[in-house]
């Protein structure tokens, strides 16, 4: 008999407008978003970037840790040895559909080439545009590197 009102009163959706009416008339949170921001983590990862040496050389020793940890395999290098004898990237390409930005690669990089900067503004507009070449990550490292530094002097855990 209980059941039978239960159902014939629509009890469960009086209990669910309810709990809407709770919250019809307390005070909304909203960010206007293009003018105002909210507080990025201290732990926030966002896109990619290779670093430079202060010489202008590029960073990256081509040893493939990172492509090794990926777990979701978004990195792809290609490297050839160079006249010295040491060796550098003819390619390096990070797919941003495949990665989930978990900070493997900074982690396992011995030099501290790549890193991934608080950028979380960008968006892509044609097919192709979700891979990031070698130079697009080096000149992201270029426009970000004053950033990166600001956040290594702030860790003082970091290598």
């Amino acid at each position: 008999m209980r059941n039978f009102f239960k159902t014939f009163f629509l009890w469960e959706l009086l209990k669910g407008l309810k709990q809407t009416g709770g919250h019809l008339f307390k005070k909304k949170i909203t960010v206007q978003y293009p003018d105002e921001k909210t507080p990025l983590s201290p732990r926030f990862r966002g896109l990619h970037a290779l670093r430079r040496y202060e010489n202008g050389e590029e960073r990256c020793i081509a040893c493939k840790l990172c492509e090794a940890v990926c777990p979701a395999l978004a990195i792809t290098i290609e490297a050839e040895p160079r006249e010295d004898g040491s060796r550098r990237t003819t390619k390096y390409e990070i797919d941003l559909f495949k990665c989930i930005f978990c900070g493997f690669c900074e982690e396992s990089c011995p030099v501290d080439s790549i890193v991934e900067t608080r950028v979380l503004e960008y968006h892509f507009e044609h097919r192709g545009q979700n891979i990031i070449t070698k130079a697009k990550l080096l000149e992201m490292g270029q426009w970000q590197e004053e950033d990166i530094a600001k956040m290594r002097a702030q860790d003082k855990t970091y290598k």
